[in-house]
């Protein structure tokens, strides 16, 4: 049985899983882009989580049940190659979407910041193995942060929270979750920010 510290981390890996985070920010950031307007929110936010979490995760998943890599969180570093690469491509038919469609400006930048994120996460997997978690969820509070502001960056907990969960499960070493959480906000934050 797992002690309470584990059983919490297990919690928090999953909450926090980068699946679950974008599905969230697009609408968050939708939310803003589109003046409040609770159906274009949808429209918008629901587009670039399809391409960037669910259409991904349906590939991991099956891959996981199929046997192809350990769980859903693709554990070793060598069997991630493939899935990020998936993740690659479907975000990038959701952002050739975006541009055809003339998607509000913020939407498009974050689905930019997304892609050029994943981008060098797999450059980096291919030698060494970073924080997926921690990567997403330091972009996410980038990005929220330059759209709603300073106070924002109390989510900051939220990110330690993700990285400690990530060590706690022995998953990543500090130093992987540490590059993590500085690739999403420099990588993901300053494409965001270039693209708006």
């Amino acid at each position: 049985m797992d002690a309470p510290p584990r059983r919490l981390a297990r919690v928090v890996t999953e909450v926090f899983s980068p699946a679950a985070v974008v599905l969230v920010l697009p609408l968050a950031v939708a939310w803003s882009a589109t003046g409040y307007d609770l159906a274009l929110t949808a429209l918008w936010g629901l587009e670039v989580a399809l391409f960037s979490s669910v259409l991904p995760m349906v590939f991991i998943i099956r891959g996981a049940r199929a046997g192809r890599w350990d769980t859903h969180h693709v554990r070793d570093r060598e069997h991630r190659l493939l899935p990020l690469g998936v993740g690659l491509l479907s975000t990038a038919v959701g952002i050739g979407i975006l541009v055809w469609a003339d998607a509000p400006r913020d939407v498009l930048a974050l689905a930019l910041a997304m892609f050029a994120t994943l981008a060098v996460c797999v450059v980096v997997t291919r030698r060494w193995k970073v924080s997926l978690h921690a990567a997403v969820s330091g972009g996410a509070v980038a990005t929220i942060a330059l759209l709603y502001g300073p106070w924002s960056l109390l989510l900051v907990a939220v990110v330690a929270l993700v990285c400690w969960s990530r060590v706690v499960l022995g998953d990543h070493t500090v130093a992987q979750v540490v590059v993590g959480s500085l690739v999403g906000p420099v990588v993901g934050g300053a494409v965001f920010l270039l693209a708006r």
